[in-house]
């Protein structure tokens, strides 16, 4: 047969089907307001979302995240900064339930844990141990009080600053990116004859630091944009690895981490900032505006929406917070608004004194309390803790019972504090703040006999041999074959993090209850470290997870009052949001001539 009389093959494509629209799970358009919708379906490119108070920035915030793993995002591409743990914990939780397992492997947590986990890796490259231990603020001061005291600056004719304002400025000068000098030029005015002492503190304090394996808090941002700046193969690694961030409150970010994300972003710019620049009250922890403001110059090409229906408030009250912002100098313009239209106004009174100011408001309690309003459901806000004191003695001389919520940690009662300075030496031999702080809880150990102690065991490996070894008779030298058991004990390979702990635990019972009358105590280190253990996401860096905790642990204060009596709440300002107080109404603020300080009722 010739090739001409052979068949011809014909194909026949198939014929296109119609495209269909993607089918979601969840009825986006339905659960969210046009404004959050849109948010939640914006992924590429940079996105600055403006929340007003009570405009559900935490809902958008989980629908886009449900979002993103619905459309097929790898969810380890996500991270989600937020102001606190318990805020990335909530909204991840949240974002699960709405897709079940799905959104386990987005990253979220604060600036701080996310630092500590990257330089848990990479630390080698900045010249220290991956095994660094975190100084919490008082370990801090204590450093600062010993450099103080090696640099002759605790004898001096003059009073020199304490070394709670030392660590202060340092911190500020660290979260601000600015020199000591510009510090001291804006806040601390009057300290600046002794600006060449502090530099010279400043130094020698990163010169200790570096030789121990030591970060404070302000170390994990600094180090990390180091990090960045400087090892451009790893911000191109992290970058391409973290393809979607979002920052929750970024009107509370500082300089330093805002520079952070603009690194993290260097291989894409999706990155969306959250927040409301009429909410930024952290300006003295190092906090600008400025960040939320200059977003969009940061970001070129920023799409901008804005939250601003109110589900919390009712419209009189969004009137008067609208005037007010409307007085602000530079802004974002906004406009809160609510269906619940109708609501009491807010009144304004001003007080003569601060005390009279206290008497208002009990006497306004009680009334409220005569008209069957529950003491449940009446907060007083105030913007620093001391700004209740006159308050809390005026509500205890009408045997008004209350609870404060303050923001102390429970990490910083002194029995957490020694046990976690134990923890501490186990996972950094070289730690000489933790060494010192533990040799000081041996029963017949002064200050001096625990410096030449600390020299001894410092001076070669094997820190627990050593202080087994040391040269001395009687109780020392039982409690110090102790303390080396105890040690020895707690190094055995294979261990895990909740089991030394527990060793730990047990070994200090006895000084717990040598040195301190509270059985609370013993029960709270017993409960707070066996419960919290086992839950931690690493092995060695236990203890510094556990001091990367934000203020979390709230302190409470009842006055005496009649069994019957349930108390009424009150709180500082930023406290009392996670709480999501709902003040009785009327709606007061108070205000005193002399200083014009406020609080709500």
């Amino acid at each position: 047969m010739n090739d001409e009389s052979r068949p011809v093959k014909y194909t026949l494509y198939r014929e296109a089907e119609p495209s269909r629209p993607r089918r979601f799970l969840i009825d986006y358009q339905q659960e969210l307001n046009p404004a959050q919708y849109e948010a939640a379906i914006t992924h590429k490119g940079p996105l600055l979302v403006l929340a007003g108070a009570g405009s559900g920035k935490t809902r958008t915030l989980v629908y886009r995240v449900a979002r993103m793993v619905e459309e097929g995002i790898d969810p380890v591409s996500l991270l989600l900064l937020t102001f606190t743990r318990r805020a990335s914990e909530e909204m991840l939780q949240r974002a699960g339930a709405l897709l079940g397992g799905r959104c386990d492997q987005v990253t979220g947590g604060t600036f701080h844990s996310f630092a500590n986990t990257v330089l848990r890796r990479y630390a080698a490259l900045l010249g220290f141990a991956n095994s660094f231990t975190i100084l919490d603020r008082s370990d801090s001061e204590d450093v600062i009080n010993l450099i103080r005291a090696r640099l002759g600056l605790d004898k001096k004719e003059r009073r020199f600053p304490r070394k709670q304002t030392i660590v202060e400025i340092v911190s500020l000068a660290a979260n601000r990116v600015c020199s000591i000098a510009e510090v001291l030029d804006d806040q601390f005015p009057h300290l600046f004859n002794e600006l060449e002492e502090l530099i010279r503190i400043d130094e020698y304090y990163r010169v200790y630091k570096h030789e121990r394996s030591l970060l404070d808090y302000d170390d994990l941002l600094t180090k990390l944009r180091e990090l960045l700046q400087s090892h451009s193969e790893v911000a191109e690694r992290l970058s391409s690895a973290f393809r979607y961030i979002m920052v929750d409150e970024y009107q509370d970010t500082n300089r330093l981490q805002a520079e952070i994300i603009r690194l993290l972003a260097r291989a894409h710019d999706n990155v969306m900032a959250v927040g409301d620049d009429a909410q930024s009250i952290y300006s003295f922890r190092g906090a600008t505006v400025r960040n939320i403001l200059e977003f969009p110059r940061l970001f070129p090409g920023t799409k901008i929406i804005k939250l601003e229906e109110n589900y919390r408030s009712t419209q009189p009250i969004l009137n008067l917070s609208n005037e007010i912002i409307q007085q602000a100098k530079e802004s974002y313009t906004k406009n809160l608004f609510t269906r619940r239209e109708q609501g009491v106004r807010p009144v304004l009174v001003e007080a003569e004194s601060e005390h009279y100011q206290s008497r208002f408001v009990a006497q306004k309690i009680l009334e409220l309390r005569e008209q069957e309003v529950p003491l449940t459901d009446i907060a007083v806000l105030f913007r620093s803790s001391f700004h209740s004191f006159d308050l809390e003695l005026e509500l205890s001389r009408r045997s008004l019972p209350f609870v404060k919520r303050g923001g102390f940690k429970f990490i910083e009662t002194t029995h957490i504090k020694d046990t976690l300075a134990h923890l501490r030496i186990i996972a950094n031999p070289q730690d000489a703040v933790s060494w010192h702080r533990v040799i000081l809880l041996l029963e017949g150990v002064g200050a001096k006999s625990a410096e030449k102690i600390l020299a001894y065991i410092l001076e070669g490996p094997n820190q627990a041999q050593r202080l087994a070894e040391y040269p001395t008779r009687g109780i020392m030298g039982g409690e110090l074959k102790k303390l080396a058991e105890l040690l020895q004990e707690v190094t055995v390979p294979g261990l895990k993090p909740a089991e030394q702990v527990d060793r730990v635990v047990r070994y200090y019972l006895p000084i717990l209850k040598r040195t301190s009358n509270t059985s609370t105590s013993s029960l709270s280190v017993t409960v707070v470290w066996t419960a919290c253990s086992p839950t931690w996401p690493w092995s060695r860096p236990t203890t510094a997870s556990v001091t990367c905790l934000p203020p979390s642990a709230r302190m409470k204060v009842c006055s005496r009052s009649r069994p019957s009596t349930q108390p009424k709440g009150w709180s500082g300002i930023r406290s009392s949001s996670s709480g999501r107080w709902m003040g009785a109404s009327p709606h007061c603020t108070t205000k005193t001539k002399k200083n014009s300080k406020k609080s709500a009722v």
